[in-house]
């Protein structure tokens, strides 16, 4: 199935690795022109030297996403190098695993605000789009017990109200919101294998979750992504789209 990606733009903040490293291949490999940043320029470096083999525009930068100014900034370079946007992704992500004042302002800072702030500097150019597509992460520690109390959990929850209201009042303008929310994703350079290493019996504790018997890969997240924001999709708007190998047990409705 052609997804119709190809020659699209997307923007993809906090992309130097991980689940946002996996889906900046998977969109370039469909045609599409990615822009990327990230904490490390080397890795940045990398990530724009592994989808410039697709033969696809691409821009990055390093940048510290907590700081105000920096992920509109991002923005807008990045949508005058590749000549606009049509795809709008926020990856960052922290999760101190706590119930502090400090892990609260970790998360908003790192998470939620430059997410917030990427779609509002994106929209004027997803509105000119024809095919503006924003997704916004949650995770299913919004729904399930993970690490116990913690603000990564609520927070992630809000994202889900955030989007769908986020895609009513963007629908007019033509631009389409969905949340999309994984499980545990595992990646070479996510935390995951980190964690099998450093706390091997939560490890397996959350692999037992897994009616599956394994972990989301990168690559399998990335595909579902691509085919949410692909104009084929183009229907789907409000949507929270659990991809997860079935560690969510609630009905998904």
């Amino acid at each position: 199935m052609d997804l119709g990606l190809k020659g699209l733009r997307a923007i993809l903040v906090g992309a130097n690795g991980g689940i946002g490293r996996a889906v900046a291949h998977v969109l370039a490999q469909e045609g599409c022109d990615v822009a990327i940043c990230g904490r490390s320029q080397e890795k940045v470096d990398k990530v724009l030297s592994e989808v410039a083999a697709s033969g696809v525009k691409s821009y990055g930068e390093a940048l510290d996403v907590t700081q105000v100014d920096a992920v509109p900034a991002f923005v807008d370079k990045a949508a005058e190098a590749l000549g606009g946007c049509d795809i709008f992704i926020s990856f960052t992500s922290i999760n101190l695993g706590e119930d502090t004042d400090a892990a609260w302002d970790a998360v908003m800072q790192a998470d939620i605000l430059p997410m917030r702030r990427g779609v509002a500097a994106a929209r004027p150019y997803l509105a000119k789009s024809g095919n503006g597509s924003i997704v916004c992460f949650s995770s299913a520690g919004a729904v399930e017990e993970f690490m116990g109390v913690q603000p990564y959990n609520a927070l992630k929850a809000a994202v889900m109200n955030y989007a769908s209201s986020l895609a009513q009042a963007l629908a007019p303008e033509g631009i389409r919101v969905n949340c999309i929310t994984p499980g545990p994703v595992m990646t070479e350079d996510g935390p995951w294998p980190k964690i099998k290493e450093a706390a091997p019996e939560f490890y397996e504790a959350t692999l037992a979750n897994m009616p599956s018997g394994r972990f989301t890969t990168g690559e399998e997240l990335a595909k579902a992504i691509a085919f949410v924001v692909s104009p084929t999709c183009k229907a789907m708007t409000g949507a929270n789209i659990v991809v997860d190998n079935g560690y969510t047990k609630r009905t998904q409705f």
